[in-house]
């Protein structure tokens, strides 16, 4: 099996790829069949976006602290351990967010879009879904739109919902709603485009970031909507999947 070995700068991270390269070798990514991320789940976020137009499957190793989307570290009989590997396929959200410039950018986020206030006031957001008002005025900290992949992440902080895998649902969640009072968020359906509106942007700037990733200050307006066309590839030991861990969640 042609593996290709990627690694976070942790120093338990460069460790392990010093180790795994010396016994397995390190394939040229363009005969890879296979990717083997080593850190933790920022860095498979790094990775996955990386390899983006790519379609390789890609397999993390926890060098880091929580390693939700990884699997345990072991060197042993891993050629055996990818063959066997379960995959779970995910989608990622596209951003478009336009500052008060009239500049458009466009991210992808595998976890989540989220806006942040960038002030010390609170925010105010219209919130539109499909085009209809949902939310003339939120007032809150922030708001995040959330995949089932992303919903253990920056939205279960928030107090948002854990999501099934295969649910074709998307998280809508405020974080410290202060009006409407301890507002509790929504459920989507994945085929649902979320619009935020800022209001009082001048007052109470907003910045709009995907994955922690791509980040956009002082934004009027951002738009969310979850892309099909795009898969990401996960590859978990059997009965370590990703569906099991956001199950399990719920009753730790």
């Amino acid at each position: 099996m042609r593996i290709r070995f990627t690694a976070s700068k942790a120093p338990a991270a460069v460790a392990a790829f010093a180790s795994l390269t010396a016994q397995y070798g390190q394939a040229d990514s363009r005969v890879a069949e296979v990717i083997v991320a080593l850190g933790g789940d920022g860095f498979m976020l790094q990775t996955l976006h990386a390899s983006h137009g790519r379609r390789l499957p890609v397999y993390g190793m926890n060098c880091g602290t929580i390693g939700f989307l990884m699997n345990a570290y072991a060197e042993g009989n891993l050629p055996d351990r990818l063959r066997a590997a379960e995959e779970t396929a995910i989608h990622p959200l596209a951003m478009q967010a336009e500052n008060a410039k009239g500049k458009v950018t466009e991210a992808l986020a595998i976890n989540e879009v989220s806006l942040l206030r960038q002030g010390p006031q609170a925010a105010k957001l219209r919130v539109l879904v499909d085009g209809r008002v949902r939310l003339e005025e939120l007032v809150c900290d922030g708001a995040l739109v959330a995949t089932p992949a992303g919903s253990t992440a920056y939205n279960y902080s928030a107090h948002g919902p854990i999501l099934p895998i295969g649910s074709d649902v998307l998280a809508l969640t405020a974080m410290s709603a202060f009006r409407p009072r301890r507002w509790r968020g929504a459920l989507l359906p994945s085929t649902a485009v979320v619009r935020f509106e800022v209001l009082e942007g001048e007052k109470r700037p907003v910045m709009a970031d995907a994955d922690s990733r791509s980040s956009v200050r002082d934004v009027v307006s951002v738009e969310v909507r979850s892309e099909p066309t795009i898969t990401y590839r996960l590859l978990f030991d059997p009965g370590h999947g990703l569906e099991e861990r956001l199950i399990g969640e719920q009753f730790t």
